[in-house]
């Protein structure tokens, strides 16, 4: 049987995650002999690098690619491009065996925990599946297991035999985090884990998550609209826009001292909690570009309102915006 989450921290550290010029490409197909008209660019050239036990908290609008970055990563969804590796082992070309394989140091959890989870199946059936598939342990054990990971995410052992439509909401997805961590994976994709929560029940299911992490030393790719929860949750947070990350940096920085004037709109949505605050915020007016045909240039452009005419023929590169400080973004003013 694998360790159970009750053991001390992992002792692992540095590099886990490096991703490396990723792009996910859809096909529009049309026209009398359906071919390729066009192709949506979900994801269009991310690269990034994740510590063991680290979160990168990923924001943006919806329908900026943040879903299909993650699965595209887990490789949930093939990737168009680009390089995935794990442990500096590249996931791409690998055979569907040695794939499944390295799935139990992958997992996810869904946004929807009624969704993700089967209603035909007990909760004791949906946590001991990753175990039946990498055929870990007899019945015995895993049942052991199970009741062992229910303790962890705080439900109790008599919800084995019960259907997920008996739970409410975040029980539900305590129950995906349950399952998620059956194999003590040492990356998981927390796909808007707590956006269908209520507030209350937010706060437990993201000091779980905490928790957990501490533990396990489990790397996070988290991802969410909710910039409060990102800030609470982050170690680092890049800000995604179009498919593209468009501002990258350690969470304190990001929030003390944003670059880009997508990431200071994004910011300045956040409600004070002050009636008589009367301090101007820029309004972020208009909505994203289709990406089948984004915009020429910096693909923020035509809703920035900064823009030069420079913006409007050049992309911009990720870029430190000063040596050495470790803050990147994608903007030709930014310093």
């Amino acid at each position: 049987m694998n360790q159970t989450p009750e053991v001390p921290a992992r002792s692992d550290t540095g590099t886990l995650l490096q991703v490396r010029g990723l792009k996910k490409y859809f096909p529009v197909h049309g026209g009398w002999l359906r071919g390729v008209q066009q192709q949506v660019r979900a994801v269009d050239g991310v690269s990034f690098e994740l510590d063991s036990g680290r979160t990168l908290g990923l924001v943006g609008e919806s329908g900026c690619g943040k879903s299909t970055l993650g699965r595209a990563i887990l490789n949930l969804q093939s990737p168009t491009a680009g390089d995935v590796l794990l442990d500096g082992l590249p996931l791409a070309g690998l055979s569907r065996q040695a794939l499944v394989a390295r799935r139990k140091d992958m997992q996810i959890i869904f946004q929807d925990p009624f969704a993700s989870l089967s209603p035909r199946r007990t909760v004791a059936q949906i946590v001991r599946e990753p175990l039946d598939v990498h055929r870990i342990g007899n019945t015995r054990e895993r049942r052991q297991r199970v009741e062992e990971l229910l303790e962890v995410v705080g439900l109790r052992s008599n919800a084995l035999n019960r259907y997920p439509h008996e739970f409410s909401g975040g029980q539900r997805q305590r129950i995906g985090i349950a399952r998620a961590l059956a194999l003590n994976p040492r990356f998981i994709v927390a796909d808007e884990p707590v956006s269908a929560l209520d507030v209350s029940v937010q706060s437990q299911v993201l000091n779980l998550v905490t928790m957990l992490q501490a533990e396990l030393g489990i790397a996070f790719l988290f991802i969410s609209h909710d910039l409060a929860v990102i800030r609470h949750i982050s170690d680092e947070v890049a800000v995604m826009y179009l498919g593209r990350f468009v501002e990258h940096a350690t969470a304190d920085k990001i929030f003390s001292s944003p670059k880009h004037p997508y990431t200071r709109a994004l910011l300045s949505s956040i409600p004070v909690p002050d009636p008589t605050s009367k301090s101007p915020r820029p309004v972020l007016e208009g909505d994203v570009p289709s990406p089948m045909s984004p915009p020429a240039g910096c693909p923020f452009h035509p809703r920035c309102p900064v823009a030069t005419d420079r913006c409007k023929t050049e992309v911009p590169k990720l870029r430190e915006a000063q040596p050495g400080t470790e803050h990147e973004v994608a903007c030709h003013l930014a310093t």
